[in-house]
């Protein structure tokens, strides 16, 4: 698979709706994820990310204008033992609960499908970070209706042993703007991870579109020690984790 220019997909995609990006950071030091969320309309743009705890939960940035919380307030990260979770939905819980009980990841993600919101049937992207004594491996997944028919939910995993310094997987909900908005089609796309936090973290929200952005999260887990370093940036406010 060729790599491609993260900063290029993102200025050509009006759209892309909400981003996974989970790697190894150049030095072959951190494991890397980061997840972003963007908005068309005023609730769905009425959103913040806030620390919670080793986590990350959407909170409205404006309550009083919160008319509909059920699909953008959840928690996009958790972390269970030696596990990240980052995902695009309440799934995050259905992961964390699932793992904690010995399924795998993705055994835990069986009981869930696309989400209801004909006629998008947005799909629900996640991944995840296993640490480990000799490195780390991580995993994405998009659970999708068949090309907008809500009869069939297609199911894709995508497992990277030993993952490779320098380089990383990028998923996301859609090709682009519609109506209805077109899924993600395809494998989750080979990009660069470079080791510097700030930088990765200014070359994702300076790319996305002006317009749609709303929130970006990106941590850097030092796999040697299990530390982590997080930066987020919200488009009302502004919110930094260390």
């Amino acid at each position: 698979m060729a790599m491609i220019s993260l900063a290029q997909e993102l200025q050509n995609n009006s759209y892309p709706g909400r981003g996974i990006i989970l790697g190894r950071s150049a030095d072959g030091i951190s494991a890397v994820a980061a997840y972003f969320i963007m908005g068309r309309s005023e609730n769905s743009r009425n959103r913040i990310f806030v620390p919670d705890g080793n986590g990350l939960r959407t909170e409205a940035y404006d309550p009083s204008k919160c008319t509909d919380p059920s699909l953008i307030i959840y928690s996009p990260v958790r972390v269970l033992g030696n596990k990240t979770i980052v995902t695009n939905g309440d799934q995050t819980d259905t992961i964390y609960d699932g793992m904690d009980h010995q399924f795998t990841f993705e055994q835990s993600l069986r009981s869930r499908e696309f989400e209801p919101d004909a006629p998008n049937y947005t799909p629900r992207i996640s991944g995840i970070i296993r640490l480990e004594n000799d490195g780390f491996n991580y995993a994405l997944s998009i659970l999708k209706s068949a090309d907008g028919d809500p009869s069939s939910c297609q199911r894709f995993t995508y497992s990277y042993q030993n993952p490779i310094a320098g380089q990383g997987h990028f998923i996301h909900t859609y090709v682009g703007d519609g109506n209805p908005l077109p899924s993600f089609v395809g494998e989750p796309k080979l990009v660069s991870i470079p080791n510097d936090i700030d930088g990765f973290t200014s070359l994702l929200w300076n790319h996305l579109n002006a317009d749609n952005k709303i929130s970006l999260f990106v941590r850097y887990i030092n796999t040697q020690n299990g530390t982590a370093v997080s930066k987020i940036v919200n488009r009302y406010g502004a919110v930094a984790a260390e």
